[in-house]
Formats: C-alpha cells, sequence, structure tokens
C-alpha cells in the first residue's frame, strides 16, 4: 500500500513538494479544510501568517494572486 505524504510547500519557490503545483495545492487545500474544519478562523489566520512568508519569497508575484491562492479558496461559503 503506497503511503501518503502530505502536500507541504518547498520554500521559497512555494511550489508542492510532492505534485510540483503552486501551493497550497488541491490535495493541501483538502487536507487543511478537514484539519481546520471545526476552526475556519483558525485556518484563515494560518494561511495568512504563510501568505506573508510567501509575498517576501515571491516579491515580483502579483499580490491579488497571491491572495486569491492562499486566502479566497479558504473562505466560508
Amino acid at each position: 500500500m503506497p503511503r501518503y505524504r502530505p502536500h507541504v510547500a518547498a520554500r521559497p519557490s512555494w511550489r508542492c513538494r510532492v505534485c510540483g503545483a503552486a501551493w497550497p495545492c488541491s490535495p493541501a487545500r483538502l487536507a487543511l479544510l478537514g484539519e481546520y474544519r471545526e476552526n475556519r478562523t483558525g485556518l484563515l489566520i494560518y494561511l495568512a501568517t504563510l501568505l506573508d512568508e510567501a509575498t517576501a519569497n515571491l516579491p515580483s508575484t502579483d499580490p491579488e494572486s497571491l491572495n486569491n491562492r492562499f486566502l479566497t479558496w479558504a473562505r466560508a461559503r
């Protein structure tokens, strides 16, 4: 049986170490939603902290696209 490998960010590129997609990739998003299912505010605080770090690591990336990548998907619907 294959062992699960968590989809985590490789810094400073902010690409997924497992699938190579821009992090948070789809599997990472699903895992984060599960982990923080009872604490959406905590998830948003965590992601905002990572967004701040990613902004420093990726200065040429459009800030709005980083905001969408890190926060918009996690907001309550």
